[in-house]
C-alpha cells in the first residue's frame, strides 16, 4: 500500500497552518478482496491516532484505489 498525501496550507496571523489533509490509499490487491478493502478502509480512521488526534484540528479525509494484483 501506498499513499498519496495533498494538503491545503492557509495563513492565521501570519504564520503558515494546516487546513486540510487528504490521503488517497493506492492498495494492490485481487479484485476478490475489495470487500475486505472497503470495511477496513471504512472502520480505519476511527482506530488511527494520528486521525483520532488531528480530527478537530484539521479537516482529514481519505479513499482508496485498488490496484490489480495479478
Amino acid at each position: 500500500m501506498i499513499g498519496d498525501v495533498r494538503g491545503e496550507v492557509g495563513k492565521e496571523d501570519g504564520v503558515l497552518i494546516i487546513r486540510k489533509v487528504h490521503v488517497t490509499y493506492r492498495v494492490r490487491a485481487r479484485e476478490e478482496h475489495r470487500e475486505t478493502v472497503e470495511r477496513v478502509h471504512a472502520m480505519h480512521a476511527d482506530r488511527c491516532p494520528v486521525y483520532r488526534t488531528l480530527k478537530d484540528a484539521i479537516d482529514i479525509t481519505t479513499e482508496y484505489v485498488l490496484e490489480a494484483d495479478p
